[in-house]
């Protein structure tokens, strides 16, 4: 019985022990990666990775890798867990009291003022590319009578400037 007392002692001193690159290390050695593959995921070189390791493996008292890998999952089921509660959301939205008393569940989640959502965009549809035949006629001709009214312009403009120009 004094052992199983001693046990989560010993059990916290070395996961105390444990640094958090050699738990980074762990944690891909966990997934069964390569010492090679956990090199190359923490951007670190073959033998520092052995090295993490084996320092890892003599703080667990574990005689291999496989055994430390299981030794640091116990370890990290244990001691690594979250420390607050998870945020819960009702399941029901019928669990929390209405903030408008007077007003049934479905009027309250009414928007009130659509006005300026029920009238839309300018442009509506106009920049999707599934026209039919008729609108693409329509928008090539709108298209070429504002260039022909650009090319005018400009040319009035030109004339202009050049009457100004020459006196």
């Amino acid at each position: 019985m004094g052992d199983s007392v001693s046990q989560p002692s010993t059990d916290d001193v070395r996961w105390t022990r444990l640094t958090e690159k050699q738990r980074a290390c762990l944690d891909l050695l966990l997934d069964r990666q390569t010492s090679k593959q956990i090199a190359r995921r923490l951007d670190i070189s073959k033998p520092t990775v052995d090295q993490r390791l084996t320092a890892a493996r003599q703080i667990l008292g574990a005689a291999n890798r496989d055994e430390a890998a299981i030794l640091y999952g116990q370890l990290k089921q244990t001691y690594d867990r979250i420390t607050y509660d998870p945020v819960q959301v009702p399941s029901d939205p019928g669990d929390k009291p209405s903030i408008i008393s007077d007003a049934k569940p479905a009027e309250a989640m009414v928007l009130q003022d659509s006005g300026a959502a029920s009238v839309g965009s300018p442009s509506r549809n106009f920049w999707r590319h599934d026209h039919d035949l008729k609108a693409r006629i329509w928008i090539m001709t709108a298209m070429l009578v504002v260039a022909v009214i650009l090319i005018l312009a400009g040319l009035g403009i030109a004339q202009a400037l050049t009457r100004l120009v020459s006196g």
